[in-house]
């Protein structure tokens, strides 16, 4: 009996860990599962889940791809999450895929606004302008974008953009990679055919496009890696597309083929994680938890929880909450950037104790992911000199997402090599 109850109390606490539900050791050599961080404590991530809302209120989302897509998929499961909160039925939700970046988006915004909706919302860069075009046929609807950056500009009051501060849940990914690194590193797993002529470790980055938004991601997740493994430079292959199974695929074999330990990504499928997983290379993942596909690999991942600011789309036009922003930014405070847990098999011990002592500095102010003493562009900090560069708390950083949501940050820093700018 009492080695039946050892057996059952075992079990249990198994399946406690996996949920997240009970804290566990995070020992490299016991098998832990899944890692839950504890989510950040905060009013205004559920401000406006009593909100009551009109039964004949629909919101509407265009977006690039379907849940193929890990990015679009991300958009699809945060306006569902925020309408079941909030109460609408599946008939007041109309979710349009597979929308390509043209004129074929401000078409499906108007078929929208003829189905009903009086909130509609397109999820990528290049939809854009069109969304404007309907946001300016249709003055009585409201208009949303993610990633874009001519709300201030438009002179619309029903044309709104968002994005987050991504870059924070990015740098913080990173770091669960530099610890992996230096553990990998202690374990004499790093090789000669991993490092560079000066003896840095290489690590890779499978990128879409040269945007701001990708150079951002990338450079604030090295920043990352390199506070907790200082001796790394990295390589950046881009695929020219947001979503390209194969090309991600190829991407990441070219990286893992230069010698890089360790790979990340700004795209938007399996491709590259998979052939991080084929290859056994530790990989960071982008918009979801990656557990179950890459158990081998998968260390964590970042992304931008929809969720809050969906809540507050329906909850606005509902006629039951202050006006949004025409320019806003999600952040940790309001649970828009968000990590998954931490894979226990992958990552190296104490990687959730360093992650949440990390993200209460960056919540505080006293750590600032751009701060310019951390880095150069061509041997040179960036000063004071650039109006984007700022001071505070005897920091000066370069102040990503402070004037507009979207982001901003472009430089190519010492340590990053592009092995490719067609794009």
């Amino acid at each position: 009996m009492k080695k039946l109850l050892t057996l059952l109390v075992a079990a249990v606490m198994t399946v406690a860990c996996c949920l997240g539900l009970v804290g566990c050791g995070d020992n490299g050599n016991t098998t832990v599962g899944e890692i839950a961080i504890p989510a950040v404590v905060s009013d205004e991530i559920s401000k406006f889940d009593k909100v009551e809302i009109s039964s004949d209120f629909k919101i509407g989302v265009i977006c690039l791809h379907d849940d193929t897509s890990t990015y679009d998929k991300n958009f699809i499961d945060s306006v569902k999450a925020a309408a079941a909160t909030l109460g609408l039925t599946d008939n007041q939700v109309l979710i349009a895929t597979g929308i390509p970046e043209g004129g074929e988006c401000k078409t499906k915004a108007n078929e929208l606004v003829a189905q009903g909706c009086k909130a509609i919302f397109a999820d990528s860069f290049g939809h854009e302008d069109f969304l404007i075009q309907a946001a300016e046929e249709n003055p009585t609807v409201q208009f949303y974008h993610a990633t874009g950056y001519k709300a201030a500009t438009a002179g619309l009051a029903n044309y709104h953009n968002a994005f987050a501060s991504i870059y924070e849940g990015r740098y913080l990914a990173g770091v669960a990679a530099g610890l992996k690194l230096k553990d990998m590193d202690a374990k004499g797993e790093i090789k000669d055919a991993n490092k560079d002529a000066n003896g840095n470790v290489k690590i890779g980055y499978v990128g879409a496009f040269t945007y701001a938004e990708v150079i951002s991601g990338l450079t604030s997740w090295y920043l990352g890696v390199k506070s907790q493994f200082p001796n790394v430079v990295m390589d950046v292959q881009f695929t020219g597309s947001w979503f390209d199974p194969t090309g991600e695929k190829s991407a990441a074999e070219t990286l893992i083929g230069k010698g890089c330990a360790l790979i990340s990504q700004h795209a938007d499928s399996m491709g590259a994680p998979g052939a991080c997983e084929a290859a056994n290379i530790p990989n960071v993942a982008y918009n979801g938890s990656l557990i179950s596909e890459c158990p081998d690999t998968f260390i964590i991942s970042s992304k931008i929880d929809w969720t809050y600011y969906f809540k507050w789309i329906i909850a606005a036009n509902g006629g039951n909450a202050d006006a949004i922003p025409t320019d806003f930014t999600g952040s940790l405070t309001n649970g828009m950037v968000a990590l998954s847990g931490i894979n226990g098999d992958v990552a190296a011990a104490g990687t959730k104790e360093v992650i949440i002592a990390e993200r209460a500095k960056l919540m505080n102010g006293t750590l600032k992911v751009f701060d310019c003493s951390k880095f150069t562009v061509d041997g040179a900090a960036l000063t004071t000199e650039n109006a984007n560069v700022l001071e505070a708390n005897g920091i000066v950083y370069y102040n990503e997402s402070g004037v507009q949501s979207a982001p901003s940050f472009d430089f190519v820093i010492d340590g990053i090599t592009f092995l490719n700018t067609l794009y």
